[in-house]
């Protein structure tokens, strides 16, 4: 029997509580939400279906994408501003970025780092430079997307704006207990082992409320606020990743907590929401770090180039995926060859490219009229193909040669949803026609965010708990009696 996932009020259990707003889920998105509800003065009931908060966002990296000036970006020397960080966001967030979301985003990035900050998080004011993500020190900045990479540098002043909460590598279950704690502080009251089983909704559409079961028992709770979803994407859910996105089923790791199963998803579009770019994911192609990895050449099953290899790991997946069938290969020549952090088997080795290219099977010659191509701009440390920044342009000619596994299958690719509910920069759920569905909101990656696809790693963690903040506000000043 199929499951009901929105009841109307007449066929829905009696009321057996009440409340201002509800959150659903307790990761970054749920506890920002949570926070800024109860700070309004709404009275926030918190439920998460696990034994405790932090989800997907406890598991992460922990960076946070912000910009615009922060303390930390001023302290380790960089400038920055609000329309700089913007103009990326609308280049790289493509191929049609939520304008709206992106010019809020930008323009209180520094107050939502500052928010952080006052949640308990610190962060050392010191650039690593060595790669992407979380560094395995304590320094709080990296440059966690392709801002210094074309074409993006051409487009907006690059700065680096992944910002790393202050511990060596992963960072989110540092921030998610920080994040917990601050909601165990707060007002908000948080219910764990808390499964939600269907929206309630009234006969003028407006989402009353929600059906859960805690303890073995069915509770039946209005909002008079809103119900905000904030309950992670659909990683884990094969049969929506089928429907929606199944080139993501290729990928030999999928990023996210168990609770990843769309669930939230599920119950918002029943209730009449709109959903907005299913088919998206973050795919991860992991060749750095190191950075110096960047000096070999990306080539598809063609033996064609068709990306600049300095650009951020995420965008670089993307390509390989979406746009060359999920087949690449990094090639080296003997004085380059650097393996990447994450083992990649070694596929091929030639005297010359066309022995590699044959022993990979591309077509006769695709190879080495690529790499002749490439050497030849590449001695005078010039890329006019694909513009790739000059410390990574150096010609690969000095035998042997080897090429390294970068094909989805076989090699390591890393994968989440982007896709989800329709929402506005308020965080209001929206119907199919664009209006706000009455009393559902939504935040995280149960929502279509900023990226999708052009992801930067900092983004799910940045703009889930921004909107989720809005999301909170937004659900306590529409409370009713």
């Amino acid at each position: 029997m199929t499951q009901q996932l929105v009841l109307d009020e007449r066929d829905a259990p009696a009321w057996t509580e009440e409340t201002d707003v509800i959150v659903v889920g307790l990761g970054c998105a749920g506890a920002a939400t949570a926070l800024e509800a109860s700070a309004a003065g709404a009275e926030t009931l918190v439920l998460e279906r696990a034994s405790g908060g932090g989800g997907t966002s406890a598991l992460s990296g922990g960076v946070l994408y912000l910009g615009g000036g922060t303390a930390v970006q001023q302290g380790a020397g960089f400038e920055d501003s609000a329309e700089a960080m913007f103009q990326y966001l609308m280049a790289a967030c493509g191929p049609a970025p939520d304008e709206a979301k992106a010019a809020a985003y930008s323009e209180e990035s520094v107050a939502h780092f500052d928010w952080f900050v006052a949640q308990g998080l610190d962060f050392s004011p010191v650039f690593y430079p060595h790669y992407s993500g979380e560094p395995p020190t304590d320094d709080g900045l990296v440059f966690s997307g392709s801002e210094g990479a074309w074409p993006y540098v051409e487009i907006a002043k690059p700065a680096p704006r992944g910002h790393c909460p202050k511990i060596p590598g992963a960072a989110g279950g540092l921030l998610m207990q920080k994040l917990c704690a601050a909601v165990a502080t707060s007002p908000a009251r948080v219910v764990t082992d808390a499964r939600c089983d269907a929206l309630i909704r009234a006969s003028d559409g407006t989402i009353q409320g929600l059906v859960a079961r805690v303890d073995g028992a069915t509770r039946s709770i209005r909002a008079r606020g809103g119900v905000v979803l904030t309950t992670g994407g659909f990683i884990h859910n094969d049969t929506m990743l089928d429907l929606h996105a199944p080139e993501l089923r290729r990928c030999n790791i999928r990023v996210g907590a168990e609770g990843d199963d769309g669930s939230g998803i599920q119950m918002g579009n029943a209730a009449g929401a709109a959903t907005l770019n299913m088919g998206m994911g973050s795919i991860s192609l992991p060749i750095h770090p190191p950075k110096s990895v960047s000096r070999g050449v990306l080539v598809n099953g063609q033996g064609q180039r068709f990306v600049n290899e300095d650009r951020y790991m995420g965008l670089l997946g993307e390509q390989v995926l979406y746009h060359q069938d999920g087949t690449a290969f990094l090639l080296f020549d003997d004085a380059n060859f650097e393996r990447p952090a994450m083992p990649r088997d070694l596929l091929a080795v030639g005297e010359t490219w066309d022995e590699v290219g044959q022993e990979l099977g591309l077509p006769p010659g695709a190879l080495e009229a690529t790499m002749r191509l490439y050497n030849d701009a590449a001695k005078h440390e010039q890329d006019p193909a694909f513009h790739k920044r000059p410390p990574y342009v150096v010609p690969l000619d000095q035998p042997p040669f080897g090429a390294l596994d970068c094909r989805v299958e076989s090699s390591p690719f890393a994968a989440f949803t982007l896709g989800g509910l329709h929402t506005n920069e308020w965080g209001e759920v929206l119907t199919p026609a664009g209006e706000p569905l009455p009393g559902l909101y939504g935040a995280g990656r149960a929502t279509s965010g900023l990226a999708a696809p052009g992801y930067s790693s900092g983004l799910s963690l940045g703009d889930g708990s921004f909107f989720g903040r809005r999301a909170g506000r937004r659900a306590a000043e529409q409370r009713r009696s």
